[in-house]
């Protein structure tokens, strides 16, 4: 089905999942409560601009309907500016549009203003000269209506259940959290199995992983942020979102130490490394690690708990003596990265 999709051209319109039906809901009842609303409010021609502003400004997030409202809305009143004043100026002559589009682009140019209002700017100052007339009044006219449908649209994406984007910020989190449990766990296996050259690259390259994935919990954390900005339901959730991100702070330096660790051991493991009592202790820590991780990341209301709670069990000291074999360089940078492993765990760092 991708490679069909890929073949015909859908792939560059089409989204790899559905806009969520509630959203489109909404965008529907606000273009449609715009239209009524203008025009009841200002009689006259077809509220156009009040539905196409309730169009753009229902967004994903209350904070972007706000934006959207405020690009929409500077515009729409410096397109119809524009468009009035070169009407006034030359007549109503049919070149007359093509020359205001590109005043408004310019104008827009010279204002600095973003890609999406200047095509705003120049939208507006095609409309009013190609649909109304010229007049002080009809320009009037159309910003409250652009100002009206941005504020209804604006209204109806904040009033009928705001998007709060906290869920995908805690999956991220826990997804990051689980698979630093499970790249310390195969590390102790390296360590104590016998490895081929395949196996420690694809351990290297999984642990490598770990990076992308806390960054794509960091995007989650900010779109849930970005979620609640001017959001009513947003005291409910801040402190959801807060507790992800220290969680993904104490999670960062851990992936950074681990990444290392396992650098350490695909360059530098030797057949003799599991016969060096440091290592076999080494690994028993590293399992430790895991179960510590894994405690520190919650569960889901209602998820049955997959493991059972018990105090860190990354306490126990380390002691090591010399290794009998030429795997000590090895062996201290590991607990060097292990100790700092702890500390992140324990939060002493």
């Amino acid at each position: 089905m991708r490679s069909l999709t890929r073949l015909t051209g859908l792939d560059r319109i089409q989204a790899s999942k559905r806009v969520p039906a509630l959203q489109v809901a909404k965008t529907a009842i606000a273009a449609v409560g715009a239209w009524l609303l203008a025009g009841w409010l200002i009689p006259g021609p077809l509220p156009v601009f009040a539905a196409v502003a309730a169009l753009l400004v229902v967004q994903p997030s209350v904070n972007q309907s706000f934006a959207k409202a405020l690009e929409r809305s500077a515009g729409v009143v410096i397109g119809v500016a524009v468009a009035s004043a070169i009407s006034l100026v030359l007549g109503p002559q049919s070149w007359v549009i093509l020359l205001a589009i590109v005043v408004a682009m310019l104008v827009a140019w010279l204002l600095r203003m973003t890609s999406t209002t200047s095509n705003q700017v120049a939208i507006s100052a095609m409309l009013v000269l190609a649909l109304g007339a010229s007049t002080p009044e009809y320009a009037l006219d159309r910003i409250l209506e652009t100002l009206i449908g941005a504020a209804f649209g604006l209204l109806i994406n904040a009033v009928i259940l705001p998007p709060v984007l906290v869920a995908p910020a805690q999956r991220d989190t826990a997804m990051l959290g689980n698979e630093i449990a499970a790249s310390l766990e195969r590390l102790a296996d390296a360590i104590e199995q016998p490895q081929t050259p395949a196996s420690l690259t694809e351990l290297l390259i999984k642990a490598r992983l770990l990076r992308p994935m806390a960054g794509a919990a960091e995007n989650s954390i900010a779109d849930g942020l970005e979620s609640l900005t001017f959001n009513p339901r947003k005291s409910r959730h801040h402190e959801e979102l807060v507790e992800c991100q220290e969680l993904l702070d104490r999670f960062r330096p851990i992936v950074t130490q681990l990444t290392g660790m396992t650098r350490a051991v695909a360059e530098h493991w030797e057949p003799t490394l599991a016969e060096e009592p440091q290592a076999i202790a080494i690994a028993e820590q590293l399992r430790r690690a895991a179960h510590d991780t894994r405690i520190l990341i919650p569960n889901e209301p209602g998820e049955p708990q997959s493991f059972i709670l018990e105090p860190p069990a990354l306490t126990a000291p380390l002691v090591v003596s010399a290794p009998k074999g030429g795997s000590w360089v090895l062996i201290g940078s590991l607990i060097e990265d292990l100790r700092r492993i702890h500390e992140g765990l324990t939060g002493e760092a």
